[in-house]
């Protein structure tokens, strides 16, 4: 789509290598035999694809144009008018259409956009801008019966077919409906694949269990609270430990919580243990709270379904470290209900984000009530937000900032992009923890899915790292009545 809903949100500086997105028709290449003559430049150019971006492609990603290697590029003219309304403003997408805009402005110089204009040298594909002025046979404006943005780059898209028959165009777009309605007039659309992870059901949970170990090395764990390495190789020639892995060790008669500590070479015991008030109710939680407590890992994600604890045992372990931050930050996406902008509510910048900041401040007053009003605890909650010892704050104002003695923590962050996701944990200075919670099952944002949010990105991508650890939690323990609801509705 023409992302002329604002509730389109995307960061830039992309995250690793992007993959082009390919094609649904698949173009084969046969080799040439002794006998034949070489292809023409002509049988070249006919052989690479055209791929039509739609704007939410672009607010996704502003460098998507150089991501398709040596296929050409087309822009529809209607989208250039899009990114101008997006231009303007702090948020992500508007980040993402100034950096794109920036570099169609520095690749066409004094050349007319209206011409092929090269990429990046010889491996790249050429792009160009184009408009739907002539009479089209399929004509997506009299086909919906309604002149709107979408249905002009449909148009666009449709026009490039028309002059190039003979090769393969595909408007790509993260937009589902506009990719329904391209192919139900026979043109051929997918979704902006780089970022997108390959399959949700495998993504990685930090957590596992290993039965049949000998009693000794369970003794081992109990008695000395470590097992080395070389030890449990011993036991299980076959196992490979996974940095800041949980593990559940089992043996015949008996099990224990261990953890994977790849700075020291060993496994460790994880034992249940209250945090300001708030004690792990099962496995999955006492795992979540270790690495939250871990000085030596900087980066945590918890993913899980409502209800499961994932922003309680986040804002319980911070506040058991408040003395060795000087910051606590909440922070959530803001996506706007209705599509509208939170310019449209009341109040000043504080007054406009605390409906959306709500779901943080119930947590923290829970972790409050687990105290009387005359406890010490009770009291240095009330004194930290006072203080802006404890800071709930939008992201869209992150970027450009250096974080340092600081803990992070991202609610809901399922319903960012990769990009953004890159762009928070870049702020982090010296002294920085960064905890992200959220449910990949969840998406409130029109063009993020399961596969390419960003909490399903940064677990994929950083999987067995020293510096990061995650854990899926399954259990839900708000009520029995949210349980319920979790698993029948």
């Amino acid at each position: 789509m023409a992302l002329s809903k604002k509730g389109a949100k995307k960061d830039s500086e992309s995250m690793p290598t992007a993959k082009p997105v390919s094609s649904p028709k698949k173009t084969t290449v046969q080799t040439a035999k002794s006998e034949d003559k070489p292809k023409t430049s002509r049988n070249k150019a006919v052989s690479r694809k055209i791929f039509v971006l739609d704007t939410s492609v672009i607010i996704f990603d502003h460098k998507s144009i150089q991501n398709f290697q040596e296929h050409d590029v087309v822009i529809p003219i209607t989208v250039l008018e899009e990114l101008d309304e997006f231009k303007k403003g702090s948020d992500t997408k508007n980040y993402e259409a100034r950096e794109f805009i920036r570099f169609l402005d520095k690749k066409a110089g004094q050349k007319s956009l209206q011409d092929w204009i090269p990429l990046n040298g010889s491996t790249r594909g050429k792009f160009k801008v184009v408009m739907s002025t002539q009479a089209l046979e399929q004509d997506a404006v009299k086909a919906f019966g309604l002149r709107k943005n979408d249905h002009n780059i449909l148009n666009a898209a449709l026009a490039v077919q028309e002059q190039e028959p003979k090769r393969n165009v595909i408007l790509v777009t993260k937009d589902v409906n506009l990719r329904l309605k391209a192919k139900a007039l026979g043109l051929a659309a997918e979704d902006y694949l780089t970022g997108k992870i390959k399959d949700v059901n495998d993504l990685f949970t930090g957590k596992s269990q290993v039965a049949g170990l000998p009693p000794e090395i369970i003794d081992s764990l109990f008695k000395v609270h470590r097992v080395k390495e070389e030890q449990m190789e011993k036991a299980l020639p076959d196992f490979k430990p996974v940095n800041n892995h949980f593990y559940i060790f089992k043996s015949n008669k008996s099990s224990v919580l261990s953890y994977y500590n790849p700075f020291e070479r060993q496994y460790e015991l994880v034992e249940k243990r209250t945090y300001y008030g708030i004690k792990p109710r099962n496995a999955e939680q006492t795992f979540a709270m270790h690495a939250i407590m871990s000085p030596d890992i900087k980066l945590v994600s918890l993913q899980g379904v409502a209800g499961t604890g994932k922003t309680l045992l986040a804002l319980a372990g911070s506040l058991e470290q408040r003395r060795d931050f000087n910051q606590i930050y909440l922070a959530r996406p803001i996506v706007p209900l209705s599509n509208k902008d939170i310019g449209f509510l009341p109040g000043d910048m504080k007054a406009k984000i605390n409906p959306y900041m709500q779901p943080l401040w119930d947590n923290l007053k829970l972790i409050k009530n687990q105290f009387s009003e005359q406890d010490k605890e009770y009291k240095q909650i009330d004194e930290m937000v006072k203080s802006e010892k404890i800071l709930v704050t939008p992201l869209a104002y992150i970027r450009g900032r250096s974080l340092s003695n600081v803990i992070f923590i991202v609610d809901e962050a399922q319903n960012l992009t990769p990009h953004e996701v890159k762009t928070i944990i870049t702020r982090a200075g010296e002294n920085a923890k960064f905890i992200f919670t959220g449910d990949v099952r969840q998406i409130d944002t029109p063009y993020l899915d399961e596969q390419s949010n960003g909490l399903s990105y940064l677990i994929d991508k950083l999987k067995g790292n020293k510096l990061f650890a995650h854990i899926e939690l399954e259990k839900g323990e708000r009520s029995e009545l949210a349980n319920l609801a979790n698993e029948l509705l």
